[in-house]
């Protein structure tokens, strides 16, 4: 769900600005069953509030315990969920899982705005990158991801993310059909985007977590709409809208078109 982690990075930089302490935890590994896949974040402030996800339910109601406790005064440590004996953690997953989780605490700094900025810019398409946790002192390295990995690397004094674009759905055109495909897109965590000129077609539309563009989804597509993680899908049966959308699509460097 990497528009999720988008989303969470925008909201923390929110709070860093505003002169708030946050927590940025980070999915480490997981064993058994688990819902959330490694590299998945959740960040929560001073004031307790908080944007996005562990696994769900108990762990995050553990979690946020913790933090009015004070229990993650530390730079940087991780947390078990699950089997073992961390002292830290009172619950464990429901079907048996084991959870692994970075929680490092940011002060409201500029630097940790800045990193906050590159990651926002990394899971937006623009670069990516690698960023490096020194598990001792909590430091926080980026480098430039030139190749293909795993998403998370762990060693004894340090761990690795790979941080990318969010998955992007770009519907080109609005039909019945693109509606059954935003609802599922945003269900497995696509940031989804509809483009459609007509205003007669999109008249009383409304699509939780979808953003509706009134436009040409080739001129969307054109200002650089599209990048490597954006699968583009024309559903509007009419060759104004589908075909422009498609000469426009192949130029680009979408994952998916069709």
């Amino acid at each position: 769900m990497q528009h999720l982690d988008l989303q969470v990075v925008r909201r923390a930089l929110e709070w860093s600005t505003a002169g708030r302490r946050i927590w940025l935890c980070t999915v480490l590994a997981t064993y058994g069953s688990a819902p959330r896949a490694p590299g998945s974040l959740l960040a929560v402030n001073t004031d307790g509030q908080w944007i996005g996800s562990l696994p769900g339910g108990c762990v995050e109601e553990d979690f946020l315990e913790r933090v009015a406790e004070g229990a993650f005064f530390d730079a940087v440590s991780v947390i078990r969920y699950g089997e073992g004996d961390d002292p830290r953690s009172r619950v464990s997953l429901p079907c048996g899982g084991v959870l692994d989780v970075l929680v490092e605490k940011l002060e409201s700094e500029c630097e940790v705005q800045a990193h906050l900025r590159e990651l926002e810019s990394a899971l937006l398409g623009q670069r990516q990158l690698i960023r490096e946790v020194d598990l001792a002192s909590g430091a926080r390295s980026l480098f430039v991801d030139r190749e293909q990995g795993v998403r998370i690397e762990r060693e004894i004094d340090r761990v690795r993310v790979r941080i990318g674009a969010a998955q992007r759905l770009l519907l080109a055109g609005y039909s019945s059909v693109a509606l059954a495909c935003a609802e599922l897109a945003v269900g497995l965590g696509f940031e989804v985007i509809l483009c459609d000129p007509r205003d007669e077609v999109l008249e009383g539309v409304v699509l939780e977590n979808v953003e509706i563009r009134r436009q040409l989804p080739s001129v969307f597509i054109a200002d650089g709409g599209c990048h490597s993680d954006t699968a583009v899908v024309a559903l509007a049966h009419d060759p104004r809208i589908d075909d422009l959308a498609m000469m426009e699509a192949v130029r680009t460097e979408a994952i998916y078109i069709g």
